[in-house]
């Protein structure tokens, strides 16, 4: 069986990656190596001025008190290399980092932890995949079966070898719609898009009368242009991004081909 490791930015706890590892373990072996605490939006954050702990709290299920690629890491440098650990001399076919709680779409790919731990997997010459299934936090449905719309495509494509899919110095970028499987129309392969928010940052004063900030603008939409991750969804369709690290192999366009007959195979909705 295939040894999949899974990470996340929400933490050890969040449903998705819970739900993630139930749907997947009936196919692979599966580890979890997740953030103690919720991580999100932290980016490609190593720790590298303090101590990094990794704890068991069940087995094949650890968390970590650094961040999501520190995550990636621990895994890839320590657990699978450890002469001590029970994984050593084993290898990781894949890491999965997810399912996070919204959507990763358009330039938050820069800034969400849960892109990072797959992307550092990926630096490491490990096939990796991000997904997030893309609830509306501006409307939000609390209902945690939709996760299973996501987990259950993420099963598909393991089943369909999309670690072989994946070329070196790349990743892919999974975003979910946040309904029911019925209500998906399709799975289409995209490029990264453009979101809009809002600029304003929260003034507020603190009791001791001192300003402070939150910063977090507005969504307001997102670019229209074809083919883009964001439309995909706005579509009610899966989004399959190729994410490229670095000017190495195969250009995007080329990416994004070898996807589309793959993905038809396999999702032909």
């Amino acid at each position: 069986m295939l040894n999949i490791v899974l990470t996340n930015d929400d933490g050890v706890n969040a449903p998705g990656i819970n739900i993630l590892k139930e749907t997947l373990s009936s196919i692979a072996n599966v580890i979890i190596v997740a953030p103690m605490t919720e991580r999100s939006t932290t980016g490609h954050t190593l720790t590298l001025d303090t101590t990094v702990r990794l704890e068991e709290l069940e087995n094949n299920i650890y968390s970590c008190n650094g961040f999501p690629a520190d995550c990636s890491l621990m895994a890839i440098g320590h657990l699978f290399k450890n002469p001590q650990s029970k994984y050593y001399g084993q290898k990781i076919d894949l890491v999965i980092s997810g399912i996070n709680r919204g959507a990763n779409l358009g330039q938050d790919v820069f800034y969400s932890g849960t892109v990072a731990a797959a992307r550092e997997a990926a630096f490491h010459g490990i096939p990796a995949i991000a997904v997030s299934s893309c609830m509306d936090f501006r409307n939000p449905d609390k209902n945690n079966q939709h996760y299973y719309s996501a987990s259950n495509f993420i099963k598909t494509l393991v089943q369909s070898n999309i670690s072989k899919q994946i070329s070196p110095m790349s990743l892919l970028n999974v975003n979910v719609p946040w309904c029911s499987e019925a209500e998906i129309l399709g799975a289409r392969v995209t490029k990264t898009g453009l979101r809009k928010y809002s600029e304003e940052i929260d003034e507020r004063i603190d009791f001791r009368g001192r300003k402070y900030y939150w910063i977090g603008g507005i969504y307001k939409g997102f670019e229209k242009f074809p083919d883009s991750d964001c439309q995909a969804v706005e579509d009610k369709m899966i989004s399959v991004a190729p994410v490229k690290l670095c000017d190495y192999g195969r250009s995007q366009d080329e990416l994004m081909e070898s996807l589309k007959g793959f993905l038809q195979d396999i999702f032909p909705r």
